[in-house]
């Protein structure tokens, strides 16, 4: 359990006084480079070096000991062998500390001791109500003019900007610091997490999501350390500024072997769990470190359009054709321009111009032309953001393209962005670009990438806050969930509490009963009505299709008939440990789309629903996603978005559309249930079928895995 500490983390950020533990004059040692990293980065408070070989470091005093510090510094960096921490962390709680950040490696990521380690320091914290950073971490840099602290063995201290870096990875920290100073790319705060023994990224979400210095946050994760916790703060930070993040690795949702489809299907593709719960909390995700710079280079300097459609302007027709290409697969729309605005620009352009969309005013353009074509877009009402390419031709140089970007566009309140391309060394016209607030993209493609996430962002921050539907249950139904299964097998929920279960949350089944013999059989058939499907009952046959036990479209008593005595054959034949309690006889439901509608309790992330096309090639087929329960409509209608077998059930070449609004209430039903019926591992609904319009959906098949 990491260590917490109440309130904010104000003097982590920007403590009056930073101790070292552990600086050093040995050149190259971690001591070294991270006290003179401190000084060199002109650390507005004082600083103590604290090592008992050295009488100072940098030409600073140094202590021998933390018991020998004139004052207790409020925070502590910790550069010490693995062993010597949790002393050190000690002495130091007993004297006030109450922020340490912990470089040293030798913890948890080693195993066997360093996890006794970790656990010792997490206790020591716990205890005193100190805040942790790491341990195996790189540490914390803050750029603000007031602080200019750089307490991390990285010699480069990125300029002051509005973007904030959380890091599970100190090298890749590293990497990206260079990189972002290189770029000329500024930031307010940089921690690396390490071990996230104390402070975790919800922790520092939550606190930059606050912080008035910070526009932008990144993130690189690797795994989440409490998820639903995340998506909570998350969806907290994100109505307030953009969160953008990188995530690697893949993450098992369960120790355990998983036995319905949804958590096969969970399992196999945790990575789209993580998308989902992102999309959820209003986090974009960027595939790549140069695409996350891209988003974040964007995001720091521009407005937020007003939805996606994009206006392209160029003086070459290929880049433009590009660009439109890109546009379209990051689903951004370019509009045709209305008739009003083509004559009003036409004259203004050169004679072969292209006033549609693209606009492409040839290379015969003059800086005139750029202006005029640009205002008249910055103008345009159905235009929400601008796409100019420029390649500098004959007078018209670089640098007069970007001075009349930045002249025309003055007093822009939509996104502009510029691709300039050219023979020769563009990049003083991109800095005075980008020095005016005017983002440059080296090729198109990355352009309208990172203006597609500015849009995605807009329509998060659009979006209406609501609160899930509740439906009322017939709990007096529902027994106290029991299950029964083979040796060593997760426990399955016997088929009459399964659809007790269901019923009580107002799913709509097929009229069925539960028979023994031949006579009952055919008793039961009279009474509910042909055609009717045939399926056994037992508790150690998850997958019926997998051993013939479902027999569909019995038109009469001697398909029954018939029926019921080849699945006995195929049941003694291929599942001859199976206890077979019986067997159902259900009303068959004809005219629907199957569909899958599962739940699976997720480690990190508690109940999480699951929804695709159903049927028996639902693993095969793979079209599903996930949401985390409880959904509200609107995250509903986003699940079904999410998958592409949802264009079935709207209505293709003459078949017709089916029952949307009964199946989004089917989903929010699912939701409820999984968030109140704890007990509950996993559940398939497969298939739920979907009736045309106005006839709802009828739960036609269910499985329950209980804890």
């Amino acid at each position: 359990m990491p260590a917490r500490a109440a309130g904010t983390l104000d003097t982590l950020f920007a403590p009056t006084s930073v101790a070292v533990i552990g600086a050093s004059r040995r050149e190259g040692s971690v001591g070294h480079t991270l006290f003179r990293n401190i000084l060199s980065a002109e650390y507005s408070g004082v600083v103590y070096p604290v090592n008992r070989h050295w009488e100072s470091v940098g030409g600073v005093r140094c202590y021998p000991s933390v018991a020998e510090l004139p004052q207790p510094p409020e925070l502590a960096v910790v550069i010490v062998p693995a062993p010597d921490v949790a002393s050190t962390l000690l002495q130091l709680a007993q004297r006030g500390t109450r922020n340490a950040v912990i470089v040293s490696s030798g913890f948890k990521e080693i195993g066997g001791d360093g996890i006794r380690r970790e656990e010792e320091i997490v206790r020591i914290a716990t205890r005193y109500g100190m805040r942790l950073v790491g341990p195996n971490c790189f540490g914390v840099i803050n750029t603000a003019p007031g602080v200019r602290l750089n307490a991390t063995f990285s010699d480069v201290l990125p300029p002051t900007g509005s973007i904030a870096f959380i890091s599970q990875s100190g090298a890749l920290g590293h990497g990206i610091l260079r990189h972002a100073h290189a770029m000329g790319i500024g930031f307010t705060k940089f921690v690396s997490v390490g071990n996230r023994a104390g402070i975790d990224e919800t922790d520092l979400l939550q606190t930059l999501g606050e912080d008035d210095s910070t526009r932008v946050i990144l993130l690189y994760l690797e795994s989440l350390a409490n998820g639903r916790r995340f998506l909570e703060v998350a969806r907290e930070a994100t109505a307030r500024k953009p969160v953008l993040l990188i995530k690697s690795g893949r993450t098992a949702l369960g120790e355990q072997a998983v036995r319905s489809h949804t958590g096969n299907l969970a399992h196999a593709h945790s990575d789209r769990l993580f998308d989902a719960v992102f999309d959820e909390a209003g986090v974009l995700r960027a595939g790549s470190i140069s695409e996350l710079f891209q988003m974040a280079r964007i995001f720091s300097a521009s407005p937020l359009p007003r939805g996606g459609r994009l206006a392209i302007l160029t003086n070459s027709g290929g880049p433009g054709i590009l660009a439109a290409d890109a546009a379209a697969r990051a689903a951004l729309t370019l509009p045709e321009l209305p008739e009003r605005t083509r004559r009003r620009l036409a004259p203004q352009l050169p004679p072969h111009s292209s006033v549609r969309n693209p606009l492409d005013i040839t290379a015969d353009a003059k800086s005139a032309s750029y202006a005029a074509a640009l205002k008249g877009l910055l103008g345009e009402d159905s235009i929400d953001s601008i796409l100019l390419i420029a390649t500098p031709t004959g007078e018209t140089t670089g640098r007069a393209v970007a001075e009349t970007v930045v002249k025309t566009a003055e007093r822009q309140t939509k996104p502009l962005v510029t691709c300039l391309f050219g023979i020769g060394d563009l990049s003083e016209e991109v800095s005075y670009l980008e020095a005016h607030g005017i983002p440059n993209f080296t090729f198109p493609e990355e352009a309208a990438s990172a203006l597609a996430h500015l849009a995605a962002y807009a329509e998060i921050r659009a979006r209406t806050p609501e609160t899930p539907t509740r439906f009322p249950v017939r709990r007096y139904r529902i027994r106290a969930p029991t299950a029964r299964g083979g040796p060593g097998a997760r426990p399955a929920m016997p088929d009459a509490e399964v659809r007790r279960l269901l019923e009580s949350y107002g799913f709509a089944l097929p009229p069925s009963r539960t028979i023994r013999t031949e006579a009952e059989a055919l008793e039961a058939a009279q009474e509910i009505g042909y055609p009717v499907v045939l399926k056994a009952v037992s508790p150690d046959i998850l997958h019926k299709t997998d051993v013939g036990a479902v027999a569909l479209h019995l038109a009469n008593w001697s398909d029954l008939v018939t029926a019921l005595g080849a699945m006995r054959e195929r049941l003694r034949r291929g599942a001859p440990r199976a206890r077979i309690e019986g067997f159902r006889i259900e009303k068959e439901i004809r005219g629907g789309t199957e569909v899958i509608l599962g739940i699976k309790r997720d480690p990190d992330f508690g109940p999480v629903l699951l929804f695709g096309l159903g049927g028996v090639f639902v693993e095969a087929l793979e079209d599903v996603n996930f949401r985390p329960a409880p959904v509200t409509r609107a995250s509903v209608k986003r699940l079904l978005a999410s998958v592409r077998g949802t264009r079935l059930l709207e209505g293709m070449r003459g078949e017709p559309p089916r029952d949307l609004p009964a199946l989004e209430e089917a989903i929010a039903r699912l939701s409820q249930l999984a968030v109140e019926q704890e007990r509950i591992a996993e559940l398939d609904i497969n298939p739920l079928l979907v009736l045309p319009r106005g006839q709802g959906v009828f739960a036609v098949d269910c499985r329950v895995i209980t804890t």
